[in-house]
């Protein structure tokens, strides 16, 4: 497992989420280590969206993987002397035995795992599961075509998932760990202040404290959205139980790899 801790303690220019050509990312590999190199960043780690069970356009196929790790092994000889690289997936639980905990990526030579929930079960098939990240106007689709409107169900059913996966284990990193809160609010505002949404929130933190895994504070949607994952409202309980944390950018640009990192940290400080 990667000291996650000794990166974190070393330096602020780090960022351990990155999509590329391999899945969702609007830039090469290379592009995204050159543009890392230029803003000054020491640690990149790249994190394709994993193979799936299930239709997605967004995830790698599997038989990207070997490309994505001999593409990892030329950067890793081309720049070993200006950064250092890692290899990496935000890899999806889908469902028990679908997701990181699986044989399939426990194999897989990893320097570490982002684990994530994206995809639900659709209310009226449970069989079908349906991306519930993304754009507000696709969730708003996505919301009467297939949970009829009920938004508690997707909410809670994230939130089951999540513990799901908590509990099954196999990963390092916990993803964007209440990324649904900004759609929901959307859908229904207000929703994320709501006393059981917070419970929600609070027993995922507390499964993952037991389970003593690392949190990332994503900062994709900070200068958009004015929004991190976990909320800010959350940094308080992570400084409290001093839970041990990464702040990622999730970039998908190379010009946005730093972006809302350095506003999280000093956030996080004073608190």
């Amino acid at each position: 497992m990667l000291d996650f801790n000794r990166i974190t303690q070393e330096t602020e220019l780090y960022n351990l989420h990155t999509h590329t050509q391999f899945c969702d990312g609007h830039a090469t590999m290379e592009e995204f280590v050159t543009e890392a190199i230029a803003q000054g960043l020491t640690h990149l780690g790249f994190t394709p969206h994993s193979p799936v069970s299930v239709e997605s356009p967004v995830n790698m196929r599997q038989e990207q993987v070997q490309d994505y790790f001999e593409e990892m092994k030329r950067l890793r000889r081309m720049y070993a002397d200006r950064i250092h690289l890692y290899t990496s997936m935000e890899i999806d639980y889908v469902s028990m035995g679908d997701g990181p905990a699986s044989d399939y990526f426990q194999q897989l030579p990893l320097d570490y795992r982002i684990g994530s929930v994206h995809f639900i079960p659709d209310i009226n098939d449970p069989s079908v599961m349906v991306d519930i990240d993304g754009k507000y106007q696709g969730f708003k689709g996505r919301m009467e075509a297939n949970f009829n409107g009920d938004i508690e169900y997707v909410v809670n059913q994230f939130f089951s998932q999540m513990m799901a996966m908590v509990e099954e284990g196999g990963f390092d990193i916990v993803g964007h760990m209440d990324k649904i809160g900004y759609n929901a609010s959307q859908y229904r505002d207000g929703i994320d202040e709501e006393p059981w949404y917070d419970k929600l929130v609070i027993d995922l933190f507390e499964n993952i404290m037991d389970h003593h895994l690392v949190i990332e504070v994503n900062t994709k949607a900070w200068l958009q959205r004015n929004r991190f994952y976990p909320n800010l409202k959350y940094f308080g309980m992570l400084k409290r139980f001093n839970a041990p944390v990464v702040i990622n950018s999730d970039a998908h640009y190379p010009t946005l790899l730093n972006s809302g990192r350095l506003e999280a940290i000093k956030l996080l400080s004073v608190l």
